[in-house]
């Protein structure tokens, strides 16, 4: 790895530990619970089964968190290693089939993408499992490299398929699918294009090694399928939340692979300014060329069907299992910035395009990382300001925030049957559930006093009349 390079794993790393203390958010508090109460047997057998994830992430976690503590920076650093990880990875796949320069762009693009060094800094699993299907990628491309490379011997002796490749790559489709499930959109697209390939004796072995992954964690898999569908009975609107098949969410994809969780008023000039820079990284990606000998880009068609076949796959399961979510496809944006570095080699003025894209890419980064409304929901702001002599009433499975900011606070259900003369509210995801809280409140006597707002969160003085 080259001065250059370096340079921009390092800038791409201090970037990452800008604001990387705010608050945690549900999700992640769910995580640092799990961490913090269960055993490594208590995650799969008591936890994973209420979840709607494989244990794999949370047993990692476990073991990490046993070294390093549960700080919001201890929490979110694997994800953060992940990252970088995953772009040294995009940068040998570009080099391999490319050449340096190929690299150095690709692990740019990916590196600063503002959508990326987002959930480089979340306590999720979602950068965990990119890195595995990247990893999966480049032994994938192994396995099919005499198809990619456009007749360059060398290369293609030194990315012929073997078995020892084989292995690998079904190992990492396998880890990738027991960290997050909707893993399986990319993994059945790869099984597919060897089986078009005629490789079969590669699709046989990879196939088998996914199954058997499959089986071993398929109890649990139906334990939470059926638990699932109690959820979606009982929470009004949960699918919403989940991601319903429909155009918004499926646009919202390429829109948020390119600017990141930033959203603002007014929306025209959101949506204006998101459609054009959407637009300039689409074109950009669609405009491959084969200009010269040093660029063998014949059958970028592949790098296109990984990055389109799922997004279609994933549209499709939505209609019966509503997740259609952008962060749910993360792991689509190594390929991404793999076909914008090849679409920006095959053009003239490169460098100043690359360079026009990154700048780009870094503003819509810094953006979010230097302007605090539009961090995570802010519960240690709100824990700290939280009068502790009421009770809270909350919907209790939202809780797990303000028990990891404080373990003295007395939580009660919001759908419960207050006595207290005076009560703190915080009325989080009562939306989602349904919960009329307000009405509920007010015909029992009491009447709201006071209120005060922190970054997507409220809460609420309630005192009997």
């Amino acid at each position: 790895m080259n001065k250059k390079i370096f340079l921009v794993f390092f800038f791409a790393f201090v970037i990452r530990l800008i604001a990387i203390n705010q608050s945690l958010w549900l999700d992640e508090a769910v995580t640092a619970k799990v961490v913090m109460s269960y055993s490594y047997t208590e995650i799969i057998n008591k936890f994973s089964p209420t979840d709607f994830h494989p244990p794999l992430y949370y047993l990692f976690m476990k073991a990490w968190t046993n070294i390093f503590g549960y700080s919001e920076l201890a929490l979110r650093f694997p994800s953060i290693i992940f990252s970088l990880l995953t772009g040294y990875v995009v940068y040998k796949i570009a080099s391999l089939l490319h050449g340096s320069i190929a690299g150095k762009w690709a692990a740019t693009f990916f590196l600063f993408n503002p959508l990326i060094v987002y959930y480089s800094q979340e306590a999720r699993m979602y950068m965990m499992a990119t890195f595995f299907l990247t990893v999966s990628l480049f032994f994938f491309l192994r396995l099919s490299s005499s198809n990619l490379i456009g007749g360059s011997r060398k290369l293609d002796s030194r990315l012929r398929g073997n078995d020892k490749n084989s292995l690998f790559f079904g190992l990492f489709i396998s880890l990738a699918f027991i960290t997050f499930y909707g893993s399986i959109f990319l993994i059945i697209p790869m099984l597919l294009y060897l089986l078009f390939k005629k490789k079969y004796t590669f699709f046989i072995l990879n196939t088998l090694y996914f199954t058997l992954a499959a089986l071993v964690i398929s109890p649990l898999l139906y334990q939470q399928i059926i638990n699932s569908k109690i959820a979606l009975a009982s929470v009004t609107n949960w699918s919403a939340t989940l991601g319903k098949a429909n155009i918004k969410n499926l646009l919202l994809i390429p829109i948020k692979f390119s600017i990141g969780r930033i959203s603002f008023y007014p929306k025209y000039i959101y949506w204006f300014i998101s459609g054009v820079w959407t637009g300039s990284i689409l074109y950009q990606i669609s405009k491959i060329k084969n200009q010269n000998d040093k660029l063998k880009l014949k059958n970028t068609h592949l790098f296109y069907y990984l990055l389109i076949f799922p997004l279609i796959l994933g549209f499709i399961v939505s209609f019966f299992i509503p997740m259609l979510q952008y962060f749910r496809f993360l792991y689509l944006i190594p390929i991404a910035s793999l076909l914008l570095s090849f679409g920006l080699l095959s053009q003239p003025s490169s460098n100043l395009r690359g360079q026009i894209l990154v700048g780009g890419f870094l503003i819509f980064t810094l953006v979010y990382l230097l302007n605090p409304a539009f961090h995570r929901e802010d519960w240690k702001s709100l824990v700290k300001d939280l009068p502790k002599n009421r009770p809270v009433y909350m919907i209790m499975s939202s809780s797990d925030p303000i028990r990891y900011y404080s373990n003295n606070l007395n939580i009660k259900d919001l759908s419960g049957q207050p006595v207290e003369k005076d009560i703190n509210v915080i009325p989080y995801t009562s939306d989602i559930h349904g919960l009329d809280y307000k009405s509920l409140l007010s015909n029992k006597g009491y009447q709201l006093k006071k209120e005060k707002s922190f970054r997507e969160l409220t809460y609420e003085q309630w005192s009997l009349k």
